[in-house]
């Protein structure tokens, strides 16, 4: 499971620059900025979160994997396809509709941590 956490980060990251990139280049002119500074909030917790997921994986590999490291993972892929992707999305095609979504993503991000801390935790006694 850890290589897969790996991986998968690693192709998230990609996507991020990816999707950065064409944000600074293509976007940029087509949208508001208002829209782009959206756009650009999406990008930033795309990486922070696909690193997370990189960091999760590393420390499957120090202190074991455990079912809390990898529910905090997937809830960070979660919350950068549920919060980053209903900010592109809204960005993007202006539909309010995506909106509704992005806290949802929000809380994934925030029990992934919590679960990260409580398996730091634990390693710690």
């Amino acid at each position: 499971m850890q290589r897969k956490i790996a991986v998968t980060a690693c192709i998230l990251a990609l996507i991020g620059v990816g999707l950065g990139a064409f944000g600074s280049h293509i976007l940029g002119a087509r949208i508001g900025e208002e829209s782009l500074k959206t756009f650009q909030t999406g990008i930033q917790y795309h990486f922070i979160h696909a690193l997370a997921m990189l960091i999760v994986a590393v420390a499957m590999g120090v202190w074991g994997e455990s079912r809390r490291l990898v529910w905090a993972s997937w809830l960070f892929f979660a919350g950068i396809l549920m919060f980053s992707g209903s900010l592109y999305l809204l960005s993007t095609t202006g539909l309010k509709i995506f909106g509704p979504i992005t806290p949802l993503g929000g809380l994934a991000f925030m029990v992934g941590w919590i679960l990260v801390a409580l398996e730091a935790g634990r390693k710690m006694r």
